[in-house]
This record gives structure tokens, C-alpha cells and sequence, in this order.
């Protein structure tokens, strides 16, 4: 037995770390002013860059939506999708109606306990703006594990 493990005894393993949250996810744009134009008309509030820089930065909740120019890179259909939780799901749709938008859905209820809606961004970005259901609302019936959509 070393010195070290005498005095103060074997070494205990460290807790395993653990995701905690994302703080933000980049995508992609052909072209950054247009793309921040539909994100403002989202309501994202810019924190950094703009329609003229390569990297912009929006507030997305206690998180971040960054955008990165990639002019030429095209449509990215198939990629996935990004959820935002937002606080009314309906009024953050006729929101979007209101900047121009079309929603590939109207707000319905999820069987997997959420109220949600879909749209694509003008690079092809697969989106999805949810609010969970109450336990009044159905939650008993969502299915355990992922929800299916994702």
C-alpha cells in the first residue's frame, strides 16, 4: 500500500458527471439577414451579431440560438429538429402568422402530454414550439421514454 492510501485510505470513484442542459444549438443559413429577420419575427431578441455578420447570436429562454453563415450550403432537409418550449403555444403561433409565417401545423395536442406546433425556417430547419399539457390534460396517458416526434 502506497503512502497516500495509508493516510487518508483508498480513493473513492468520483460521481459520474452529468449533461446538465444545452446551452445552444447553431445552425446553418445561406443567407443571415433574412434569417434574422424571421427569427426577430419569432420574437428572439438578437444578443450578438446581426443581418450582417457571419455568427449571430439570439436569447432562446435561458439558452441560445446561434446562426452561422454558410452561404452556398443549401436546404438542410432532414437534419432533425429543435423544440422551444414556449409560455402559450397559440399566441406564439398567431405570432407567427402575424410576421408572414406558415406553419406546417396548426396548435394540437400530442398524445405524448404536449401542445405544439411546426414550422421550417427559410434554410430548411425543422422547428417545433410546445408547451407540455397539464396532468389534468392527459398526461397519464403519454407514453413513457422519448416522445415520438422527436
Amino acid at each position: 500500500m502506497n503512502e497516500p492510501e495509508r493516510a487518508h485510505g483508498p480513493k473513492s470513484p468520483s460521481p459520474s458527471p452529468t449533461i446538465e442542459g444545452i446551452s445552444a444549438v447553431t445552425l446553418a443559413t445561406d443567407d443571415m439577414a433574412r434569417a434574422v429577420r424571421f427569427y426577430r419575427g419569432l420574437g428572439f431578441a438578437v444578443r450578438s451579431g446581426g443581418e450582417r455578420s457571419s455568427f449571430t447570436s439570439l436569447h432562446a429562454g435561458s439558452g441560445y440560438l446561434n446562426l452561422m453563415a454558410r452561404p452556398g450550403s443549401g436546404p438542410h432537409p432532414g437534419w432533425g429538429r429543435v423544440i422551444f418550449y414556449v409560455s402559450d403555444v397559440d399566441a406564439f403561433y398567431a405570432r407567427a402568422l402575424a410576421a408572414g409565417l406558415q406553419p406546417e401545423t396548426a396548435p394540437a395536442d400530442a398524445p405524448w402530454g404536449e401542445r405544439f406546433f411546426h414550422l421550417t425556417d427559410p434554410d430548411g430547419h425543422e422547428l417545433s414550439f410546445a408547451r407540455p399539457l397539464s396532468a389534468a390534460a392527459g398526461m397519464a396517458d403519454a407514453p413513457a421514454g422519448p416522445s415520438p416526434r422527436r
